[in-house]
């Protein structure tokens, strides 16, 4: 290019340039074009459900978390009315003079057992039968040959499942041979 004093005026930079690169650029095949928007297609669509994978893993995640929470918060509230249970049982074992005091005891011991079974909460037996670890707690031994070794032969304290979970493992006396 000329100037009006006749030198030629240097190319504004980078504009030649960008001829000779559209110039040594080969225009796309339109099926290579097609190909490359496909697979750019893919991969994306790809991600979406990867990413829609992991939102549905999240979300069972925490509600499966929720659910073991709201169990244990159960458990733990239950748990802590069976020595309430315990005592009311503990009292009508005992002689009363009052017959309208024993009949209160135990309307109110039904109102507790009525709760719990509302709950899914049961008692379960153990005594005369094998000792099982899995849902009683020997607190002592006692010897007898009246009994096979193992036996159960007095419950102290009774057991409670919620569902088929131990809420609380029975107490128990277990036999033993006497020697001899």
């Amino acid at each position: 290019m000329e100037t009006e004093t006749g030198q030629t005026a240097s190319p504004v930079e980078g504009q030649s340039d960008q001829k000779e690169d559209a110039a040594t650029v080969a225009p796309l095949d339109p099926r290579e074009a097609l190909t490359a928007a496909n697979k750019r297609t893919d991969e994306a669509h790809e991600r979406y459900l990867r990413a829609l994978a992991d939102l549905d893993n999240f979300k069972k995640r925490n509600e499966l978390l929720m659910i073991q929470r709201l169990s244990a918060a159960k458990r733990t509230l239950l748990g802590r009315f069976l020595p309430v249970l315990d005592n009311l049982e503990r009292a009508l074992a005992f002689e009363m003079d009052s017959d309208s005091l024993r009949e209160g005891l135990m309307a109110t011991l039904r109102g507790f057992q009525s709760a719990l079974q509302a709950e899914h909460v049961e008692t379960f037996e153990v005594l005369g039968k094998p000792f099982d670890p899995q849902i009683a707690e020997a607190i002592a031994i006692r010897e007898s040959n009246e009994h096979p070794d193992g036996t159960v032969l007095e419950e102290v304290q009774r057991g409670y499942r919620l569902g088929t979970e131990l809420l609380r493992p029975a107490l128990v006396i277990v036999t033993k041979p006497v020697d001899g």
